[in-house]
């Protein structure tokens, strides 16, 4: 049987395709992490090691790195607190030639953060009297910290009945406060201080109003009582 010849061309293609077709196991990894990158998967992890300014997952067999910044949202005090737990991550980032694997928790964080926060505002209904800290000061209004990760607006026209240009005007940073929630839309509390006060006169006013005056038969009565019993 004659020698089949193959040109150059041919042959660097079937080098190529032999790669292709027998991948050796460490290559299908890499390429599996990619795919888990591209999937933005969800993976189970343990913290196996401390190092610096991190910590260290595997996953199948890869060494992982998780920056202290991707492992919370917070600021972390203490990273040995976080060995041998178990978490949940994704793959941020995927380098086969520099053999680099960064994967991150903070992402799953802020959705499970958010979906507790919509959870918690579903609880809340309009007209609800809240206690706060004025948190933050903007042109347009003062952001209160209602405690419980909640924070909700108070827009510079909801503070007061006076008209006023600025919010400092009259709150400032770390300013307790009482507010009503008015209302609630796309996961937002609309917060107001005013509308307190308008409950405050609508109760004084319903108090006058349920004030029983007697009738003028009882007043003349009385007075003749008191008449009565005076000696002249």
């Amino acid at each position: 049987m004659a020698e089949e010849k193959m040109t150059m061309n041919e042959f660097d293609k079937a080098v190529d395709e032999s790669f292709d077709s027998f991948k050796d196991e460490d290559q299908m990894v890499w390429e599996n992490l990619k795919k888990l990158k591209e999937d933005k998967a969800i993976l189970d992890v343990t913290v196996d090691g401390i190092v610096n300014k991190g910590v260290v997952s595997y996953v199948e067999g890869i060494r992982g790195f998780i920056p202290a910044s991707k492992l919370a949202l917070g600021r972390i005090e203490d990273l040995n607190e976080y060995l041998g737990k178990e978490i949940k991550v994704q793959v941020l980032d995927v380098d086969e030639e520099k053999n680099r694997l960064i994967l991150s928790r903070r992402a799953l964080l802020r959705v499970e953060e958010e979906e507790e926060r919509k959870a918690k505002i579903e609880q809340i209904a309009v007209g609800t009297i809240m206690e706060g800290t004025v948190e933050n000061i903007k042109p347009y209004g003062a952001f209160i910290d209602l405690g419980d990760h909640l924070s909700g607006l108070v827009h510079v026209s909801q503070i007061s009945h006076s008209r006023i240009k600025d919010p400092s005007v009259v709150l400032s940073v770390g300013d307790p406060v009482k507010v009503k929630v008015i209302a609630i839309k796309e996961g937002k509390l609309s917060l107001s201080i005013k509308a307190l006060d308008d409950d405050a006169k609508k109760s004084e006013e319903d108090a006058l109003t349920n004030v029983k005056l007697p009738k003028s038969e009882e007043l003349t009565t009385n007075l003749g009582s008191l008449f009565k019993n005076i000696k002249l």
